[in-house]
């Protein structure tokens, strides 16, 4: 196994060392206090746009695109982790057809770098936890017309429902129309289109309960 050599032990080096030592104690440093400055609490200027925001909740710094925020409500005790992000409707400044949009309940986890994309209604329980990179969304691309771009054909949209006490793994998609149930387990990877009655463990692609 090849080793780096090491630098002799002179004072030059020595201060060198110390040099680096320290300026890495004061990027992370920064970056600690960026973390808690930045994130956003039921009491800070963005989370008072948003259509509710529960006592002791929180969106971790950095995050990632919050748009239409007046249509999403989250809970009390709820965390929402760095890199996440909460959408509702399609361009900033919609005037959206329900509200709320986008509702995340009490003592939920919403797991880093995921993403919650509303356009019509997704409703998460209580007690739900996800895993990194999962996504989450109630519309979809149509392919109607192979002969029109995709982006230029009709985007259904069918409301989404995530029972209380649910666990989704590691990046989980979570598409139009689904409905799972209370105290779920959905395996990591795995794609939710239809219906998981409460209480199973479903994976796969689609997701089926094998138990």
């Amino acid at each position: 196994m090849l080793t780096r050599p090491r630098r002799p032990d002179t004072p030059l080096n020595r201060a060198r060392a110390r040099v680096k030592w320290l300026g890495g104690e004061l990027v992370n440093g920064a970056w600690e206090a960026a973390v808690e400055l930045g994130a956003i609490g039921p009491r800070s200027r963005r989370g008072r746009a948003f259509g509710a925001f529960g006592e002791g909740s929180v969106i971790c710094f950095p995050s990632n695109t919050l748009m239409n925020v007046r249509y999403i409500r989250i809970g009390a005790h709820t965390m929402i982790g760095p890199g996440v992000t909460l959408s509702a409707g399609m361009v900033p400044g919609q005037q959206c057809i329900t509200d709320p949009v986008v509702s995340i309940g009490d003592r939920c986890l919403i797991g880093r770098g995921s993403g919650i994309v509303g356009h019509l209604r997704i409703e998460i329980g209580d007690d739900v936890w996800t895993g990194h990179h999962v996504y989450i969304t109630d519309q979809n691309h149509g392919y109607d017309d192979p002969d029109l771009p995709i982006s230029e054909q009709v985007q259904p949209e069918r409301p989404v429902s995530i029972g209380d006490g649910s666990w989704l793994g590691h990046g989980t998609v979570v598409l139009p129309g689904a409905q799972i149930g209370r105290h779920v387990v959905v395996g990591a990877n795995s794609v939710v289109t239809g219906v998981l009655p409460d209480h199973c463990v479903a994976v796969g692609a689609p997701a089926r309960p094998i138990r």
